[in-house]
């Protein structure tokens, strides 16, 4: 009998202000493979935690905390301040390329609106396409849906569905109070915010 293979799990941290990573420490303690994205290292290193690898220009992150990355032999990746990537995105990158199946970015949103916004696009990254996806945070998770998925979670939990291209169309809900029946939403109306489950679970496709 085959067995699909296990997930590879990434964790990948990013450096939004105040980041808290306490109600992540068991996720962050079973991750395949740890990344920090520039100032991440800080909040990974302030809660205890290592990181296997650390991307970035790190201008964001103050010479003493890289001293001591390199000093505990974290592997690192160096980039030049001017380039085209963010650091988190680099991060992402390099968590797909070494076979990571499954990433959560913790500490990404806050802070500059730009730099929030453009994490959020980054999740439809053609590049992370065949990868889950998902930035967390302590009580809520934003992921794509590329064709279809399953939401878990109680009855009452709000979930929103909002478009990230013009128009998505032959939207189906099922396990949603307001449902979509081969419906679309259209980028600038809100329609999407604030349904919720009926039950623990519901599907989207």
């Amino acid at each position: 009998m085959s067995h699909a293979p296990k997930p590879r799990c990434a964790v990948v941290v990013a450096d939004a202000p105040d980041a808290n990573l306490t109600p992540f420490a068991d996720l962050i303690a079973r991750a395949d493979l740890l990344i920090a994205a520039d100032g991440g290292a800080r909040h990974l290193l302030t809660h205890g935690f290592l990181p296997h690898l650390a991307v970035g220009d790190f201008d964001s992150l103050e010479p003493a905390w890289l001293a001591q990355l390199e000093s505990l032999a974290v592997a690192i990746e160096r980039y030049p301040i001017h380039k085209n990537e963010t650091d988190l995105e680099l991060a992402l990158l390099a968590a797909s390329e070494r076979g990571a199946t499954q990433i959560r970015v913790l500490a990404a949103l806050g802070g500059r609106p730009d730099q929030h916004l453009a994490n959020l696009q980054l999740l439809t990254h053609p590049a992370l396409a065949e990868a889950d996806v998902r930035l967390l945070q302590a009580s809520w998770e934003v992921f794509v849906i590329r064709r279809a998925a399953t939401i878990h979670g109680a009855a009452g939990d709000l979930v929103s569905l909002l478009p990230m291209t013009e128009e998505v169309t032959g939207i189906v809900t099922d396990g949603l109070y307001y449902p979509l029946r081969d419906e679309s939403l259209r980028l600038g109306p809100a329609r999407g915010v604030s349904n919720m489950l009926t039950n623990s679970t519901a599907h989207v496709t």
